[in-house]
C-alpha cells in the first residue's frame, strides 16, 4: 500500500534523502525512527504528494504520487507534524472545511464528520474555534482531518505530540484500533510508543535507511549474546560463583536487593547448562527471565554504528 523506491530528495547542494527504499503492506502499522535532520518528514512529505522527489518513486495504494497524484491522495490521510489550522472557525466547521476539499460528498460529509468527532473524542468541543484550543486538542484535530474520507492509507508525523499521558494513551488506542483496517506510517520520537504499536521498523540516519525488521529481530542481530535475570533459592555469592565458571558464560553479577543474578551467555546452550548446574546442586531456579534491549538501545546502537568512524587498514577490531 505505501511504496518507496530509491526515493532521493535534494535542496540545492544538500541531499535530505539518499536512496530511501520501503514497503508497507496492507493493514500494518509501522513506525518511522530517526533523529531531528535525518530525513522522516522530508520521505513522509513526498509520499503524501507534498512536494516530489529529485529521483526515485513513490506510490499509494498502486498509484504513484506524482503520474496519478490525484488517485494517490484519495487513498491516503496525512498529519503533519506542524498541523495548519484556521484559527478562527470551530472544530466542526474546519472539518466541514477539509470534507469540503477532500471532495466527500455532502449527502456523507456530516456522518463522516460525527465519526471523527467521537473516534478522536472532539464531541465536546465541536463547537469551539481551533485557536482556543489546547495543543492536545488541536493534536486530535489533526487526527480526525486525516481520517476524513475513511482513507486506506495514513502517515502520521508525530501524532502524539504534546499530549498529556492520559491523550497519548487514548490516541494511541485509536491508531492501534486501525491495524489490519489501514496502513499506516508513524513517526514519534516516543520510542516506547513505537514499540508498543508497530510490528515492524525502520530507522533512517543522515537520509538513508539503516535498517528495517521487527523490535525482535533487531534486537538479536545489535546484541549477539542473551542476558537473562535468574532467582535461586541459594545464597546469591555461591550461584555467582558457580555460574561464572561455566564454559560460555560472559559474566554473572549480583543484580538488585532481591536477591537476582543477572548472566550474560554466549548461546542457548549454555543457557542450558545453567540450568543443568543449578539442578546439579539441588537448588530451587525460581525464575528465568530473557532480558531484550529496548526500541531505545536498538536505536542508539544502530545510530553509533553508523556515526562511527572507518576503521583504518590494519587497525585492530
Amino acid at each position: 500500500m505505501i511504496e518507496a523506491a530509491h526515493l532521493v530528495k535534494e535542496f540545492g547542494s544538500i541531499r535530505a534523502i539518499d536512496g530511501v527504499s520501503f514497503s508497507i503492506p496492507r493493514g500494518e502499522i509501522t513506525g518511522f525512527l530517526g533523529p531531528n535532520g535525518a530525513g522522516k518528514t522530508t520521505t513522509m512529505r513526498i509520499l503524501a504528494g507534498i512536494f516530489p522527489p529529485t529521483s526515485g518513486e513513490a506510490r499509494i495504494g498502486g498509484f504513484d504520487t506524482r503520474t496519478h497524484a490525484l488517485e494517490a491522495r484519495k487513498r491516503l490521510g496525512y498529519f503533519p507534524e506542524n498541523a495548519p489550522y484556521y484559527p478562527d472557525l470551530s472544530v466542526a466547521a474546519y472539518l466541514g472545511f477539509v470534507a469540503k476539499l477532500k471532495g466527500i460528498e455532502s449527502s456523507r460529509r456530516r456522518r463522516d464528520i460525527d465519526a471523527v468527532l467521537d473516534a478522536c473524542g472532539l464531541r465536546e468541543v465541536a463547537a469551539r474555534l481551533v485557536g482556543k484550543l489546547s495543543k492536545g486538542y488541536r493534536q486530535r484535530v489533526g487526527l480526525a482531518q486525516a481520517l476524513l474520507g475513511d482513507p486506506e492509507v495514513l502517515i502520521l508525523d508525530e501524532p502524539t505530540s504534546g499530549l498529556d499521558p492520559e491523550q497519548v494513551t487514548e490516541i494511541r488506542a485509536l491508531i492501534g484500533g486501525l491495524r489490519g483496517e489501514r496502513t499506516v506510517l508513524l513517526s514519534s520520537h516516543i520510542l516506547s510508543e513505537v514499540s508498543l504499536l508497530c510490528r515492524r521498523v525502520i530507522v533512517i540516519h543522515k537520509g538513508r535507511i539503516l535498517a528495517e525488521d521487527t523490535p525482535q529481530r533487531l534486537s538479536e542481530r545489535l546484541r549477539p549474546s542473551l542476558r537473562v535475570s535468574l532467582r535461586v533459592e541459594a545464597p546469591r555469592e555461591a550461584v555467582v560463583a558457580l555460574l561464572s565458571g561455566i564454559p560460555g558464560v560472559i559474566r554473572a553479577e549480583g543484580d538488585g536487593p532481591d536477591a537476582s543474578v543477572r548472566l550474560e551467555a554466549r548461546s542457548e546452550e549454555v543457557l542450558r547448562e545453567v540450568s543443568r548446574a543449578i539442578q546439579e546442586q539441588r537448588w530451587l531456579l525460581l525464575e528465568m527471565k530473557r532480558e531484550t534491549p529496548g526500541l531505545e538501545e536498538i536505536f542508539l546502537s544502530l545510530v553509533q554504528r553508523e556515526n562511527a568512524p572507518p576503521q583504518t587498514a590494519g587497525a585492530r577490531p
